[in-house]
């Protein structure tokens, strides 16, 4: 329970550490310095961990990685349209 709850609070701290970039790349309509390449690569890596979540079962791993590819394709989905 205990090292559930440790992965659920740094999946919560690192998942959240997303949201001040879309809500500023959001509000402002502009991502020119942002990485497209480090997004891709991180899009892709998160939607990775998400299926090894989902294939050991491990709740803070699917729920950490299902909100951070929701962020990290948000700010690449911003990236391609105002790049």
């Amino acid at each position: 329970m205990l090292t559930t709850l440790i992965g659920l609070g740094a999946a919560t701290c690192t998942t959240c550490s997303f949201l001040p970039q879309v809500i500023k790349a959001w509000r402002s309509r502009s991502t020119q310095d942002i990485s497209a390449g480090m997004f891709v690569l991180l899009t892709t890596g998160n939607a990775m961990w998400l299926l090894y979540g989902a294939r050991i079962n491990d709740l803070p791993l699917v729920v950490a990685n299902l909100i951070t590819l929701a962020l990290v394709a948000t700010i690449l989905g911003l990236k391609l349209r105002y790049g």
